[in-house]
């Protein structure tokens, strides 16, 4: 597995040899959770040796899956060599201790796993700041249920005394902790705001691009702005989850004069833990913000409807339902077959490695942002140099004339920007 040592803020690799456990509870494709399990142990640095799932009605709160199936795990894990089971489910504090007592197995869960990655990929002091505090949040509840568990009366010998003063310790410890993080979270959030207020003032649009993680974000990205001549600006990207957890940002300058800022944000999964949502809400409030969203869905994957459905749950969540936004069916390269969108949506179809549709997925956006451009010739009095710094920062100005009366300019503008300075318009 890959470790983050928060001591000397290093990615440490571990040798790992796994078997994945799940439980098909009738509620969903465990064939498609499992294999997305698989890619996260993978991409944790894990070898998957081994696949394991058992289908019942309900959990077992005490060891989450039947004692004859953990029997058969630890006979697994024996005959092949593992020393780790990884769950596709969140385990309480409980089922941890119970599954590692009875399989003599290190346990790691579903959100363990996704931590673990997000603690070897953030790189900026904001994403080791958010990963951090959802690593707390997630253990807070686990060690506060098992200091009360030692507190209660008629415990016995070894409930008491500094095993437990060492838990209210670490409690306290972890609690001053997240108070610290949410600070220093707080204050950055309030510097994007401000920068956030200044590109608004500006006329500035945002557009996000969201979607499932290794739908191709960050290689559409770099495409548009390798069309836009700003190779010199490109991000990170690769063939793997969660390559992108650090929010970044980048200017798009158009030929019609426009510019808009191109944001690549985190990629989602299914069942994405909720501290981690909870933790990474100032970073994706960029989401909520923007003026357009695009939907990028990785069209060579077979069940590309089910990652839909979990990037417009995770916005839902976000406060980011019903935003303007365009699906963008990537890597169409590799389909061999029509893809045919049925659901009547604005969409297209791209490559982001080839630079299929990039030229009319620009159009799109220019016609979302910038909409039907109006000319006008606006007559602004000179002590209205406000509206005439409105006019130059969002419109396209083909004429300036100075005369007795104030600023003559000839520009177009989108028909949203016309609407605030239409009753300078004399034509």
């Amino acid at each position: 597995m890959i470790r983050f040592d928060e001591e000397n803020r290093t990615v440490k690799k571990e040798e790992c040899r796994a078997v994945l456990a799940g439980l098909d509870l009738g509620r969903g494709n465990i064939e498609h959770s499992m294999e997305e399990l698989e890619g996260l142990a993978e991409a944790a640095g894990a070898e998957v040796i081994g696949i394991m799932v058992q289908k019942a009605d309900r959990v077992n709160p005490a060891t989450f899956m039947g004692k004859g199936k953990i029997e058969e795990l630890t006979l697994m894990c024996e005959n092949t060599g593992a020393d780790t089971i990884i769950f596709n489910n969140e385990l309480s504090g409980m089922q941890m201790r119970n599954l590692e007592d009875m399989t003599g197995m290190k346990i790691v869960d579903r959100t363990v796993l996704v931590l673990d990655i997000f603690a070897s990929r953030a790189t900026s002091r904001e994403g080791r700041l958010q990963v951090e505090l959802a690593q707390l949040k997630y253990r807070m509840p686990r060690l506060m249920g098992f200091g009360k568990a030692l507190s209660r009366l008629g415990g016995g010998i070894g409930t008491r005394g500094p095993g437990e003063k060492k838990l209210e310790t670490d409690r306290r410890h972890i609690a001053r902790r997240m108070d610290d993080i949410e600070a220093e979270i707080e204050h950055v959030k309030a510097t994007r705001d401000v920068q956030r207020a200044k590109r608004q003032k500006a006329g500035v649009p945002v557009v996000a691009l969201v979607g499932y993680t290794n739908a191709g974000k960050s290689a559409l990205m770099n495409r548009l702005l390798g069309e836009a001549g700003r190779e010199d600006k490109q991000v990170f990207s690769e063939d793997m989850l969660f390559a992108t957890l650090d929010v970044r940002q980048r200017r798009v300058e158009r030929e019609n004069g426009k510019s808009f800022v191109l944001t690549d944000t985190v990629g989602f999964v299914s069942d994405l833990p909720h501290a981690l949502v909870n933790a990474f809400r100032a970073t994706l409030e960029e989401v909520v913000y923007a003026d357009l969203l695009l939907h990028v869905v990785d069209a060579s994957y077979e069940d590309y409807d089910f990652q839909i459905e979990v990037t417009e749950s995770v916005l839902k969540e976000l406060g980011a339902e019903g935003k303007n936004t365009v699906i963008v069916y990537n890597k169409i390269d590799l389909i061999r077959d029509e893809l045919v969108d049925a659901s009547g949506r604005e969409h297209i179809y791209v490559s982001a490695k080839t630079g299929y549709n990039m030229d009319k997925l620009l159009e799109i956006v220019d016609e979302q942002l910038f909409g039907k451009e109006i000319e006008g010739e606006f007559l602004v009095p000179y002590d209205r140099g406000d509206v005439v710094s409105y006019i130059c920062d969002r419109g396209v100005v083909v004429e300036t004339d100075y005369t007795e009366k104030g600023t003559k300019i000839r520009a177009r503008l989108s028909q949203e920007a016309y609407g605030k300075v239409r009753e300078y318009d004399t034509l």
